[in-house]
């Protein structure tokens, strides 16, 4: 539906609009759609930009980079240092990074950056049979299939990669999740996990959380966690669980992390002569038919955390009387509704059921979380390590994931005010001129005026080759004599001569026309394809420049009065391109009427 509402506002006529009026929404897995998906904006990607050279470059650099020394990492954020910077300056020959001429290669770096020190293989994204990036659901972990990082980063991960680099589309709009689902005057929701964060979806959305009782009381056994020092006692203690569940006839559907421990739990069951089911991103076409049969008797299932989102396993004959479907989680999971989703596969409608977790060090959060060189006394069993110590330290680096996770979103939604702000207005005046809205000739002669004074300001030595120049590309193509016998000194007759011909290229349109309505039709179309143009311009530039101005933290640097700073003069840009485009579009393009009486226009 988002997509939708993207679509819906950049049709070209007003009978291509297939929307109604937002009133009432309803979502099903409302902390998935509302939360976990709302870091990242639905965007639309359409006309190809000029194929950059700059990713190999900038992937080579970055690997030439130094830890702590040219660049610094932190959660889930990456920036360049003051050293960083000069090695950058001085590698591509340049003076200011930061200058506007300089935009593109630092977005490469700051992309290739990002590619090789924050994105993960194997949580993030896969590489496919195909050779292909493919981006993975962190909340379902099912492979996304057609969907790309924007602004250039999917680029930067297959150049890191060694695959081919695909074609980088321009975004033409864009929005986020927050901010769509704000439209709706009444919004409601289900999820059986949600309550974890009825704080942040009040402070976003303004909706408050009601707890409904379950329609039977539950009968899953909720086991205390068990904590190990490191992985290899991790897997040990999880597969022998696993066993011993599966030796008296009990499902047991093993839920990991990462497609990695799948992969490694997969391996292990092989070496204790186990069947079993692997379901995780690689084989998710199969995911019906393997959860369907994960309630059985005797049944083995080992899957990352996608296994059957909102689907109830159904039991088999006998196994209620065996304990119900056995669940054993192995890692700590990127945050407690995760984990609670991943509890609540066993135990569906008043079933029997059984879950335990067993957490390490070595989990993938831990890791992205705590200093490794600070745990490697603990794993490597150097020094010792109580049980309440390693609860603290995992159940610790879950909450600054999730603390992480609710700064993206805010900031996801930060960040889209500013284009949120400029989207409705822009909207507001096509929906305008889709409905029968035009600019009138005293409008149009106001635009020409503010882009002669332009064209002046910025020429203050005006000569004869530059003015014809600007004749030609903006008010006529037909040139005449008296062009250069005007006093370019006096800016008073200069403008008085260049409306003068734009008033006769109007009448020239007019005439041509032949009538009134059609004249309007003609502002109207080549208004919106103005509008249309530099709007997409405007989207794919803040998309970049998001993505720009996260390295700038290396200057102590306020981003997001950055980021609203160079928006709003590149808004003010975008408004004068447009007055040019539209003036440009009507003087311009070629019009004609076909048999039929209907207008034919070649836009310039």
């Amino acid at each position: 539906m988002g997509f939708d509402y993207l679509i819906n506002n950049l049709v070209k006529s007003a009978d291509e609009r297939f929307m109604r009026e937002f009133y009432y929404i309803i979502i099903d897995e409302a902390d998935s759609v509302l939360l976990d998906s709302a870091s990242t904006p639905l965007v639309i990607s359409g006309a190809p930009r000029v194929q950059s050279n700059l990713y190999d470059m900038a992937d080579f650099f970055v690997r030439t980079l130094k830890e702590d020394v040219d660049y610094e990492v932190e959660e889930k954020n990456v920036w360049f240092t003051e050293k960083g910077l000069l090695y950058a300056e001085e590698y591509f020959g340049i003076d200011n990074i930061f200058a506007e001429e300089y935009f593109e290669i630092y977005r490469h770096l700051v992309l290739a950056l990002r590619a090789h020190k924050i994105i993960e293989k194997g949580t993030e994204y896969m590489i496919t049979d195909n050779g292909e990036v493919a981006l993975i659901d962190a909340s379902s972990g099912r492979m996304l299939k057609g969907v790309k990082l924007r602004g250039g980063q999917h680029q930067a991960l297959e150049c890191k990669e060694n695959l081919e680099i695909t074609q980088e589309n321009r975004s033409m709009a864009s929005i986020t999740y927050q901010n769509f689902f704000s439209m709706f005057p009444k919004m409601a929701g289900m999820s059986g996990t949600i309550y974890d964060a009825r704080e942040e979806l009040y402070d976003v959305y303004g909706k408050k959380v009601v707890v409904i009782p379950t329609n039977n009381p539950v009968q899953r056994v909720d086991c205390p966690d068990w904590y190990f020092s490191d992985s290899e006692k991790q897997f040990e203690a999880a597969i022998k669980l696993a066993v011993k569940k599966h030796e008296i006839g009990q499902p047991v559907l093993i839920v990991t992390t990462m497609i990695s421990d799948t992969e490694i739990i997969s391996h292990l069951l092989v070496k204790e002569g186990i069947a079993h089911s692997v379901l995780n991103a690689n084989n998710a076409f199969w995911e019906a038919d393997i959860i369907k049969e994960a309630g059985q008797m005797g049944a083995m299932t080992v899957a990352t955390s996608m296994a059957g989102r909102g689907t109830d396993i159904k039991l088999g004959p006998g196994v209620k009387e065996l304990g119900g479907l056995a669940v054993i989680g192995v890692g700590r999971m990127l945050n407690i509704r995760d984990e609670r989703q991943a509890r609540g596969r066993s135990g569906r409608q008043g079933d029997p059921g059984y879950s335990r977790f067993l957490v390490s060090l070595e989990d993938d959060i831990v890791e992205k979380g705590t200093d490794p060189e600070k745990l490697k006394k603990y794993i490597d069993g150097t020094k010792r390590i109580s049980e309440r110590k390693i609860k603290r330290i995992v159940n610790g680096a879950q909450r600054t994931n999730e603390e992480m996770g609710v700064t993206n979103r805010k900031n996801s939604k930060d960040y889209d005010v500013v284009l949120q702000l400029e989207r409705k207005l822009m909207y507001e005046t096509r929906d305008t001129l889709l409905d029968g809205g035009t600019v009138e000739r005293q409008k149009l002669m106001e635009i020409a005026k503010d882009n002669i004074e332009e064209f002046l300001r910025e020429n203050k030595n005006l000569d004869y080759a530059t003015l014809n120049r600007f004749l030609l590309d903006n008010v006529s193509y037909r040139m005449e004599k008296e062009s250069g016998l005007i006093n370019l000194s006096n800016k008073t007759r200069v403008k008085a001569y260049i409306l003068a011909r734009v008033e006769r290229s109007l009448d020239e349109k007019q005439e041509a026309i032949g009538s009134e309505q059609g004249m309007n039709d003609f502002i109207r179309v080549s208004a919106l394809s103005a509008i249309d143009e530099a709007w997409i311009e405007q989207v794919d530039y803040l998309q970049q420049l998001q993505g720009a101005v996260a390295g700038r933290s290396s200057a102590q640097r306020n981003l997001m009065f950055e980021y609203q700073g160079e928006a709003l003069e590149s808004f003010r840009k975008m408004e004068s391109r447009i007055k040019r485009n539209i003036i440009r579009n009507v003087l311009l393009s070629e019009v004609s009427l076909d048999k039929k009486n209907k207008l034919r226009i070649i836009l310039p």
